[in-house]
């Protein structure tokens, strides 16, 4: 028997004894009663209907996809969320965890841009964060130019920097066998990095799930969140003769003033990985957090994370 049926069905049984008590004269005004009753229960089961209507599991171009709560853990979508994926520069989310955990970290300490930072991102024509040899940009700027412009020659200065051993190459490996540890540590059995940028060798990869998980752990550092809801910065940094100029980074997360709520996070892609989002959006106290890899544009991997977090926050 259906909850309004019941509900009816009760009213209905005692209506006898109300009638003998009141008189015939009540049986209009307790019909009414009922009947009103009856219109209410079965309005809120057209609303009860409706809401799941808009409930429908979304559809997306991402070949794969993974939405929870931020808060509980709680899963809300998945689409071929374990299935290992090239990340492409959301590999950099990776990158800044691991600085960010480095003890006794100097936000303000400054790194000397090297020639060998800018002739990499020229042979690997990578994304750039167009910084000038000999220039002395501290640590908190070069996440910036991490994370907003997504370059790889500020995720190359940070892993010489924060690696171990006595040549450049010694210490990227370094670098990388840290983000490597990070990612076990954090229980990530599905993500594994051969670059410091995304940027590797058919063994940097990870999964929708992997990557939510990294970023929801990422967002604990209040730099990190700092950084990656930031639109643009103007930086000033110090050049070679000791003088300054300012940099200008914007950043490729569209999310960000146009989607409203939205903190964050990183975009990537390549040729393997194609079009890659991780984003996070806050409303009303909810934040929902979440990945898709191998979308097909950038119009429809931003599409694809604003349907998704559509979803999350009616869940």
């Amino acid at each position: 028997m259906s909850k309004r049926h019941f509900c009816v069905t009760a009213l209905q049984g005692h209506l006898g004894e109300f009638i003998l008590k009141t008189g015939i004269k009540s049986i209009r005004r307790v019909s009414a009663v009922i009947v009103t009753a009856g219109a209410v229960l079965t309005a809120g089961a057209f609303a009860a209907s409706a809401q799941a209507a808009t409930l429908a599991t979304p559809t997306i171009v991402a070949a794969g996809g993974f939405v929870m709560n931020n808060g509980t853990g709680a899963t809300l979508f998945t689409k071929a969320a374990d299935t290992r994926r090239s990340t492409g520069s959301t590999t950099k989310i990776m990158t800044a965890r691991v600085v960010l955990a480095q003890k006794n970290l100097n936000l303000d300490s400054k790194v000397t841009i090297q020639k060998a930072y800018s002739d990499y991102i020229v042979a690997k024509n990578a994304s750039s964060a167009h910084l000038i040899v000999g220039d002395k940009v501290t640590v908190r700027q070069l996440l910036y130019g991490l994370m907003l412009p997504s370059g790889c020659d500020a995720a190359y200065a940070l892993a010489d920097k924060y690696g171990s051993g006595s040549t450049r190459a010694a210490r990227v490996k370094s670098f990388i066998g840290k983000m490597n540890s990070t990612a076990s540590g954090l229980g990530l059995k599905n993500t594994h990095f051969d670059s410091f940028d995304g940027i590797g060798n058919n063994s940097n990869y990870s999964t929708p799930r992997d990557l939510t998980k990294l970023a929801s752990n990422a967002m604990k550092y209040s730099t990190f969140r700092t950084v990656v809801k930031t639109k643009s910065t103007k930086q000033k940094v110090t050049t070679k003769s000791g003088g300054y100029r300012y940099m200008s980074w914007t950043n490729t997360n569209t999310l960000l003033g146009s989607y409203s709520g939205t903190i964050g996070i990183k975009t990537g892609s390549g040729p393997e990985a194609k079009y890659c989002l991780v984003f996070a959006a806050t409303r009303n106290g909810k934040t929902v957090i979440g990945t898709v890899l191998a979308s097909s544009s950038v119009t429809t991997r931003t599409a694809d994370a604003k349907k998704l977090m559509d979803y999350g926050f009616k869940k």
